[in-house]
């Protein structure tokens, strides 16, 4: 009995997908994988690093009036758990959710869904062709977006308002834990469930972020190391 359980635990822990920013070192190169995406059309980019916090090597992100994520590409079952940690200074006082003016967040983690063209609608598929070529990034067709708001409840789904194949999810909100490390743990399937009414497709990758161009912000963010791991 005790063999088969030692196998079991050793299977499920063959299964976990960890990205580490942990076993880097202060101040190095970014772990491989991961790659600067653009968000934004303008010019000024997220500012990213790999910096100590009591004693474990971390990702800073620091928007000055700029946006920018980090990405890397993954290829795994939608029925995954996601597990993180992230922390914020402050959340963005002059956000203003769902309106493009105001659609800044101190941070955020997107993971993005394989969904074909044909499932979109033709006004989705030319807006994401219009953003790729703006953008010269190689946007997905849909994704989650987990948010730090700075007033809509946790819990709160809704579109983004560029993009109408994106939802967002409001996992923190306002300062009442900014300064504080957060531990997060998502069902992906059920929440893709959730924001679009249908089943998920394969997850194709992950991105963290911190935005504040459209507010003309600044907000720094941490991120501690990513966990996919099948659901239980």
């Amino acid at each position: 009995m005790l063999f088969l359980l030692l196998a079991v635990a050793g299977a499920a822990a063959a299964d976990t997908l960890a990205l580490r920013f942990s076993t880097s070192a202060v101040g190095a190169a970014l772990p491989p994988g991961w790659s600067y995406y653009r968000m934004s059309r303008k010019p000024a980019r997220t500012r990213f690093a790999l910096v100590d916090d009591a004693g474990t090597t971390v990702l800073r992100a620091d928007a000055v009036r700029s946006a920018g994520a980090l990405a890397h590409a993954l290829d795994v079952p939608a029925a995954s758990v996601l597990a993180w940690r992230w922390k914020v200074d402050h959340a963005v006082a002059a956000a203003r959710p769902q309106r493009r003016s105001g659609d800044d967040y101190a941070a955020r983690v997107y993971v993005f869904f394989d969904v074909p063209d044909d499932a979109l609608g033709l006004a989705t598929r030319w807006k994401l062709k219009v953003a790729r070529r703006v953008l010269g990034a190689d946007l997905p067709n849909a994704a989650l977006c987990y948010v730090w708001d700075n007033r809509r409840a946790p819990g709160t789904i809704a579109a983004d308002p560029f993009i109408a194949s994106v939802r967002e999810i409001v996992l923190e909100s306002g300062d009442a834990h900014a300064g504080r490390w957060r531990r997060e743990r998502r069902d992906l399937a059920a929440d893709y469930r959730a924001a679009f009414g249908k089943p998920a497709p394969r997850v194709i990758g992950i991105a963290v972020a911190s935005d504040t161009d459209n507010t003309q912000s600044v907000a720094t963010a941490w991120f501690g190391d990513l966990e996919l791991a099948p659901v239980p």
